[in-house]
């Protein structure tokens, strides 16, 4: 497939990079300065994710949104889907979201998510409170073909490829050791088997050790 990956420099963005390049698909990286490539060799779109265009997009069959905005601008979030959502609308591209595990619902009712629970850090709040303002805009999106992905609640950037996850749905669990816990490389895993073999659409869905 031909895939283009929002802030590919980052992180979690680099680690799908590559993972998506291990499997063979024609990825372009979409990042703000090339400079911060770790892949020099790979195809990129040098272009502020605000900037983007529906000419920019077109012809994709994936775009992936790996963008993380800073803690100081948590509303990022919010407005950064709702562009990348206006111009994909009526199209044929696919956008996965890289999410976040805060909007997870801890009772069966779905009233509460983990961001409301007493635990839950004070330093993480506002970018938790603004990705699942985010996310319930996007649920709102019907003209889109989009999917969203939560890491478990510890998204771990150290920890190693293993191959293997748990995928899991709208609520907050944990494995079997009461952990919730995720690498970005089999995180990256998870989302590109989800590309891959998964036809669900507008949905939101998790995934774990």
């Amino acid at each position: 497939m031909k895939i283009g990956i929002i802030a590919a420099s980052g992180k979690a963005g680099s680690t799908l990079l590559e993972e998506a390049i291990k499997r063979g698909h024609d990825v372009t990286a979409i990042v703000r300065n090339k400079e911060k490539l770790q892949n020099k060799e790979v195809a990129f779109i040098e272009k502020d994710l605000f900037d983007l265009t529906s000419l920019d997009l077109a012809g994709f069959d994936v775009i992936i949104n790996a963008f993380n905005a800073p803690q100081d601008k948590p509303n990022l979030h919010v407005t950064s889907l709702a562009h990348l959502t206006s111009i994909l609308k009526d199209s044929d591209t696919r956008l996965v979201v890289v999410g976040g595990a805060g909007s997870l619902y801890i009772n069966k009712e779905h009233s509460l998510q983990l961001k409301d629970g007493k635990d839950f850090p004070d330093a993480f709040k506002p970018t938790a409170i603004a990705m699942s303002e985010a996310l319930a805009n996007l649920r709102l999106v019907t003209d889109v073909n989009w999917l969203y992905l939560s890491p478990a609640a510890f998204f771990n950037p150290e920890g190693e490829r293993t191959g293997h996850y748990t995928l899991t749905g709208e609520e907050f669990t944990t494995n079997e050791k009461g952990e919730s816990v995720i690498s970005y490389q089999d995180y990256a895993v998870a989302l590109l088997d989800q590309i891959e073999t998964n036809t669900d659409n507008q949905v939101r869905v998790s995934v774990r050790y």
